[in-house]
């Protein structure tokens, strides 16, 4: 990948985000545990602005097209921390859809390439299911 160096705060970064997926996710298995799933949140969101900069975060997020996605996400985190994390999650995830759509391509071709899990992507069905993902 040209331009694309992994120096040691993109690597906190992207840790940050595995941590905050991975907090998130306890949190939905421990039925919608709003702890977990605000320290989730918090990790995913501060890894994000970790790996790709303040400034190109502050663009990214209020980005003209991304602002409904980026106040849903801030409703949902809301909704999370008041106590309601049923419905802040169902609100966050819309946001999250919709920031992020634009990154699924590249995500389906990247697990594709993944040893074990990529011959399940490859197979036609879940490619043409992958490539329907942007909304």
């Amino acid at each position: 990948m040209a331009g694309f160096e992994m120096n040691d705060w993109k690597k906190i970064g992207l840790g940050l985000t595995g941590f905050g997926v991975f907090f998130s996710f306890l949190g939905i298995i421990f039925f919608f545990d709003k702890g977990l799933l605000a320290i989730g949140n918090i990790l995913f969101i501060s890894g994000v602005i970790i790996t790709i900069g303040i400034k190109s975060s502050i663009q990214f997020f209020t980005k003209r097209t991304n602002l409904k996605g980026t106040i849903s996400f801030g409703v949902g985190f809301f909704f999370v921390i008041i106590g309601w994390p049923v419905i802040g999650m169902a609100i966050e995830s819309y946001g999250f859809i919709i920031l992020f759509s634009g990154f699924w391509p590249t995500l389906a071709v990247f697990v594709q390439k993944v040893p074990v899990i990529g011959w399940v992507f490859q197979q036609p069905f879940i490619r043409s299911v992958c490539l329907c993902l942007p909304l």
